[in-house]
């Protein structure tokens, strides 16, 4: 069973999604050993509640190096074999890809290559779809490498926009009916894979 750490900043549903997923055996090849929160955020109790280690590296009181060390420090002590961004604010720093490539993997809320990159996260991307009138947006799950959202696409879900929506019902939505499903479904495939190069 591969052993991964998930990375957050915020409220942490997509944590909870991957949780409920391993707890409900939808993701056999993998374990969430560790929780890694980048500033004081919800996703922290959440990954308590599920009697997870979660830790907190202040990214803000550290500095981007220190930040990298300490982050590469902890994956290694804890035996990660691989990294989940899951609401994840910060560009993780390249050493980290590096020692990592090809397995970390990250949700994006929109159906790359539209409404992504830099400065398009949360909110911001829905309001970009919405202001540009597509019918269709989505989720991507894809692999992490030093471009910004611009790694090898492992998963996408189509969600319709509805005439009525608003950024915060967009959100909800796309959550919902598209990264709630993908992301485990992604984690688990990159797991399998490390499980039999590792045979």
């Amino acid at each position: 069973m591969v052993k991964a750490a998930v990375l957050v900043s915020g409220g942490g549903t997509n944590l909870e999604a991957l949780l409920k997923a391993e707890e409900e055996g939808r993701m056999p090849s993998l374990h969430i050993a560790l929780v890694i929160a980048d500033r004081e955020a919800y996703a922290l109790k959440r990954a308590a509640d599920h009697g997870r280690r979660g830790i907190l590296i202040e990214r803000r009181a550290i500095g981007m190096k220190r930040f990298s060390e300490e982050l590469l420090k902890t994956l290694s002590e804890n035996g990660i074999q691989m990294v989940i961004l899951a609401g994840f604010l910060s560009i993780l720093p390249e050493t980290v890809i590096e020692a990592y490539k090809d397995r970390i993997i990250n949700i994006h809320p929109s159906l790359i290559p539209s409404f992504c990159g830099k400065g398009f996260y949360g909110l911001k991307v829905h309001e970009a779809a919405l202001d540009y009138g597509v019918k269709v947006t989505g989720a991507t799950v894809h692999i992490v490498n030093e471009i910004p959202d611009g790694g090898r696409i492992l998963m996408q879900k189509a969600v319709y926009i509805e005439p009525d929506d608003t950024a915060e019902t967009l959100q909800r939505r796309v959550m919902e009916e598209a990264e709630w499903i993908i992301l485990p479904q992604a984690a688990e495939m990159i797991a399998k894979e490390i499980e039999n190069e590792s045979r």
